[in-house]
C-alpha cells in the first residue's frame, strides 16, 4: 500500500473502534484484542494496526497497561471542551518561565537561567563528533532507531549507572527526547484524569506543567535542608493513596538540597507499605559527587524509575536522556515511547555514545565542577551582601533557594526587575499550588556576580 492508503485504513479502524467505545459496545475497562489478533483479524499489518491504537490513545480511547496490553480507559464524566482548554491555562505559567528560558537575550541578565552558561560546555565540542558518527552509522541518518534506543549506549548508561551501585542491564534502559520526555513517558503509562501524584513542594516547574495537562491531582512533599518530609509524606499516602511520587535525591531543582540516606530508606519502607512507585530525576547528576545517596542505589529499581539526562553536562541541543526501571515496566514505558514518538533520534545518541566514551570526558565533567564550586562561592557571597536568606548554603550547587528582605513576593518581585532587563524564576512557579505566594526564587549561580542584578534592585528600591 502506499502511504495514503495506511493512513486511511489506521485511521478508519480507529474510528471503527471509537464508534464501538461510544455506543458501549467496547465498555470501559474492557482488553482489546492484542495487535497481533487485530492484524490476523483484519488483513492488515502490525504497523496499521498501531497507528489505529495510536490515534485512539491519544483521544485518551484507550490506554495501555503494563505486561497486559490495551484497555478501554475509564472516562471522566461531564470533562467538556472548556475544561481541556482550561488545564492549558492553569499551565501558562509554568509555560512563561519555559519561553524565558528558551530566548537568547544578550542584553538581558537571566538570573533563572536552567542551565550552565555556553562557554562551559563548549569544550565538548560536538562539531568533532559528526564525521565520526557518519562514518560507523550512516545508515543511522535515514531510518528510525530501536524503540529502546541506541544499543551501544545503552551499554555505556549501564556503566554509569553502575558508577551509582545501580544494576542494570540495557533490556532496562530505555532512551528519550531528555529527562523531560523520559516524564511524559511515566505520566501517559500511569496517570489519569483525577489521580493523586506526589511531587517535591518546592519541585520542577516542568513536571507540574505535564501532570496539569494530564488532569493529574497534584499534592506537594514539603522539601526539607534533607530531603521530602517523611510525616506529610506518610499522611499523604494514607489519605490519597497515590501510585508516584516524584523526587529529585541529589541538587534537587530549586532548592539545592541533598536527601539523607536516612530519609531514602524510610521513603522506600513507606513505597513498600503502600505500593508507591518512585520516580526519581537526577538530571544534575555529572554536576555533584557520585557518593550522594540515591534512592534507586538503595532500592536497585524495583520499586524507582531512574531518569536521567545530559542537557546539564553536554548540550540541551541534542535532546537526550534516558530512564531505568524493571525489565517489563522498561519494555512497556518503549511501546508507549513508540506509539507516541515512534523513535527517539539514533544520530543523537550515537553522537553522544562517542562523546562519553571519549577520555575528555570524565575531565571535562571534572571542569565542570570545578567551575560550579567556584561560581557556588561567588553567588553565595553576592546573596549574603544583599542580606538574602539562603535555604540550603551548598558547596557545589547549579542553583541557590534564596528570598530578599522586603520583597515577600517573589512574582511582585520579577515582573519589576523584568523593567530592568533581570529575568528571575520566582518562587510560586516552583509550586504545585498555583496561587502560592512566596518569597523565594531560584538563581543560577554562574550569573550572580554580574553587577546588574544589584544596580537593578537599587532602581526598583
Amino acid at each position: 500500500m502506499n502511504r495514503r492508503e495506511k493512513t486511511s485504513l489506521s485511521g478508519s479502524m480507529a474510528d471503527n473502534l471509537a464508534k464501538q467505545i461510544e455506543e458501549g459496545l467496547l465498555p470501559a475497562g474492557s482488553k482489546l484484542p492484542s495487535i497481533r489478533e487485530y492484524a490476523e483479524a483484519s488483513g492488515c499489518s502490525k504497523n496499521t494496526v498501531i497507528s489505529a491504537f495510536d490515534i485512539l490513545t491519544a483521544n485518551g480511547l484507550i490506554e495501555p497497561r503494563r505486561g497486559s496490553g490495551f484497555f478501554v480507559a475509564r472516562r471522566v464524566k461531564g470533562h467538556s471542551e472548556v475544561e481541556e482548554a482550561s488545564t492549558l491555562d492553569r499551565a501558562m505559567d509554568v509555560v512563561w518561565l519555559m519561553r524565558e528560558q528558551l530566548q537568547v537575550k544578550p542584553d538581558v541578565l537571566n538570573l533563572g537561567e536552567g542551565f550552565p552558561p555556553v562557554e562551559w560546555l563548549g569544550e565538548t565540542r560536538l562539531d568533532q563528533y559528526h564525521q565520526r558518527v557518519v562514518r560507523t552509522g550512516v545508515a543511522s541518518l535515514f531510518r528510525y532507531g530501536s524503540r529502546y534506543g541506541y544499543l551501544p549506549l545503552r551499554q555505556s548508561l549501564q556503566q554509569k549507572l553502575a558508577a551509582y551501585e545501580i544494576e542494570a542491564n540495557p533490556s532496562q534502559i530505555v532512551l528519550t527526547h531528555g529527562a523531560n520526555q523520559a516524564m511524559d513517558m511515566v505520566i501517559r503509562y500511569y496517570v489519569r484524569p483525577g489521580d493523586t501524584v506526589l511531587v517535591d513542594d518546592p519541585g520542577y516547574y516542568a513536571l507540574f506543567g505535564k501532570l496539569k495537562l494530564s488532569g493529574a491531582n497534584i499534592v506537594g512533599v514539603p522539601r526539607d535542608v534533607d530531603g521530602p518530609n517523611i510525616p506529610t509524606l506518610e499522611k499523604h499516602l494514607g489519605t490519597y493513596r497515590p501510585r508516584l511520587f516524584f523526587t529529585q535525591s541529589v541538587g534537587q531543582n530549586p532548592t539545592a538540597t541533598d536527601t539523607s540516606a536516612a530519609k531514602a530508606h524510610r521513603i522506600l519502607q513507606l513505597a513498600e507499605i503502600h505500593d508507591l512507585t518512585i520516580v526519581e530525576n537526577d538530571a544534575l547528576a555529572d554536576l555533584r559527587p557520585r557518593s550522594l545517596t540515591r534512592i534507586s542505589t538503595l532500592d536497585q529499581l524495583r520499586r524507582t524509575i531512574y531518569i536521567g539526562s545530559f542537557a546539564k553536562s553536554v548540550s540541551a541541543a541534542l535532546r537526550v536522556g534516558f530512564l531505568a526501571c524493571n525489565a517489563d515496566l522498561a519494555s512497556d514505558l518503549a511501546d508507549v515511547k513508540m506509539l507516541t514518538h515512534v523513535s527517539s533520534s539514533e544520530y543523537c545518541e550515537r553522537t553522544l555514545d562517542a562523546i562519553i566514551n571519549d577520555g575528555h570526558f570524565l575531565r571535562h565533567t571534572n571542569h565542570l565542577q570545578e567551575r560550579l564550586q567556584r561560581a557556588t562561592a561567588t553567588a553565595v557571597d553576592a546573596l549574603t551582601r544583599l542580606n538574602a536568606d539562603i535555604y540550603k548554603v551548598s558547596d557545589r550547587t547549579m542553583y541557590l533557594w534564596a528570598s530578599l528582605p522586603g520583597h515577600a513576593d517573589s512574582m511582585k518581585l520579577a515582573q519589576a526587575l523584568l523593567n530592568h532587563g533581570v529575568i528571575l524564576a520566582p518562587g510560586a512557579v516552583f509550586s504545585p499550588s498555583s496561587d502560592q505566594v512566596s518569597a523565594y526564587c531560584r538563581f543560577n549561580v554562574a550569573y550572580l556576580a554580574d553587577k546588574r542584578f544589584a544596580a537593578a534592585l537599587s532602581a526598583i528600591a
